[in-house]
């Protein structure tokens, strides 16, 4: 199979996949990316990085995603008006073909910048992924009734750092202070685990390889332009959840998760220690999943009743990247639960009923 099928094997699931979450202007600026890299037009120089990868390694590096990304944010710096006015804003819908002229247009002048762009992968930080998360939050909170020690890595911005601090809508329930800057809607399928009144959270830290400085204006530009244009709600409860997360001096740690997580999250007597992840795990080398899951399986082991250890996270399974699954390990005994199925960017749960609760 040559270098172009795999590579329009790839697009077409992306572009499948925006289609199917309600993103179609996203999915027909990949489809004029793919016809224009397909004749050698500006798109091919962008891809040659990946040109030899397989189509599921294209995808697990979300390399669609990243040139998807890297045009959004030439339109955010509005450095190139006649893109920016084709793009979906606020009460106006996109032109696709006029956006793609325009972006086509724009790619020999902006190559280099948007090559730097895709060399680093998609750091969406969406925060939508504090509902599918949470249940798991709750599972440790009613089985232990401990607090909370959160560690997260992967964590970009760390938005999701905050997952107690906002409020949720789940279903016909709702969680959280009422007053609380930001509100995540979510169709929730199923019983959710008790929901206390509140939940103690008595230490919260993060890590990232190259984590996004909210206090950059590139860097929070760059964190937007990961959202679909096409689906403004999504970008306003970025930019909520940006403001809260400055407001509150989040910080994220630059460091390798495996080190920090090794050496941060060790239980501690008198609390529920969780490392957590969303959608981190398929940009890992394959050692340093391993080396991360032995260090998860150490720090295990020295649970205890009074000082028990929770793996929380949600990842697609490996043999399928269509799939969100949030997955619970908790010691001592290190039981795994498969506790829900849930949607990529958060719009609905599907929590199972089996899950001990």
């Amino acid at each position: 199979m040559s270098d172009r099928s795999e590579m329009a094997r790839a697009f077409g699931w992306q572009i499948a996949g925006c289609e199917a979450l309600g993103a179609p202007f996203s999915a027909s600026m990949m489809e004029r990316a793919l016809a224009d890299a397909e004749v050698g037009g500006p798109t091919a120089a962008l891809l040659i990085p990946w040109r030899s990868f397989p189509a599921k390694r294209l995808i697990a590096d979300a390399v669609p995603l990243r040139l998807l990304g890297g045009l959004h944010d030439l339109v955010l710096s509005g450095e190139v008006p006649a893109l920016s006015e084709a793009y979906p804003a606020p009460g106006r819908g996109g032109d696709a073909d006029a956006a793609w002229a325009a972006a086509r247009a724009a790619l020999p002048a902006n190559h280099a910048r948007l090559a730097a762009f895709m060399t680093h992968e998609p750091q969406t930080n969406e925060v939508r992924r504090s509902a599918c998360l949470l249940g798991g939050f709750l599972s440790v909170v009613a089985r232990t009734g401990l607090p909370l020690r959160c560690f997260e890595v992967g964590a970009s911005a760390g938005l999701n750092q905050l997952w107690d601090r906002y409020r949720y809508a789940l279903g016909d329930l709702s969680w959280g202070d009422p007053d609380a800057p930001v509100l995540i809607d979510t169709d929730w399928r199923g019983s959710p685990p008790p929901l206390p009144e509140t939940v103690a959270v008595s230490s919260r830290a993060a890590c990232d390889r190259k984590p996004v400085d909210l206090a950059d204006p590139d860097a929070r530009r760059r964190l937007r332009a990961y959202v679909w244009p096409d689906q403004p709600d999504r970008l306003a409860r970025l930019d909520a959840a940006i403001g809260a997360a400055r407001g509150a001096a989040i910080r994220v740690e630059r460091e390798d998760a495996v080190t920090w997580a090794a050496h941060r999250a060790r239980p501690e007597t008198g609390a529920a220690t969780v490392l957590y992840h969303s959608v981190f795990w398929q940009y890992l080398p394959a050692e340093s999943q391993a080396a991360l899951a032995d260090a998860l399986t150490t720090l295990g082991a020295a649970a205890t009743a009074e000082a028990p250890f929770a793996w929380l996270r949600m990842e697609p399974p490996p043999d399928n990247m269509g799939i969100m699954e949030v997955r619970l390990t908790l010691w001592p005994g290190g039981e795994e639960h498969l506790l829900a199925h849930v949607h990529p960017h958060g719009a609905w749960v599907d929590w199972l009923a089996d899950v001990p609760q």
